[in-house]
């Protein structure tokens, strides 16, 4: 299994907008967090799709290891109490 790489130890907050998909980076790689780029051509992880349902503000997940996928489960807080 490919490990992700840590962007963030921390939720990134983006308001998003009904009906619109954003595409999570899930690799960790990317330059424009919390969303894909391309950087994980050859990674061996794909970026994974948020559809909005409504109009609000997301936590997205910027450690790269939720179990909500994109969305943020506080999971992040093992990094920062190791670092």
């Amino acid at each position: 299994m490919v490990t992700p790489k840590i962007a963030l130890a921390k939720s990134i907050k983006i308001k998003v907008e009904r009906g619109k998909t954003y595409m999570w980076c899930a690799c960790g790689l990317s330059s424009t967090q919390p969303f894909c780029d391309g950087s994980h051509t050859g990674a061996g992880i794909a970026p994974i799709p948020y559809i909005a349902e409504e109009d609000k503000i997301v936590g997205f997940c910027g450690c790269k290891h939720s179990k909500l996928g994109p969305i943020c489960d506080g999971s992040h807080k093992q990094f920062l109490e190791h670092s």
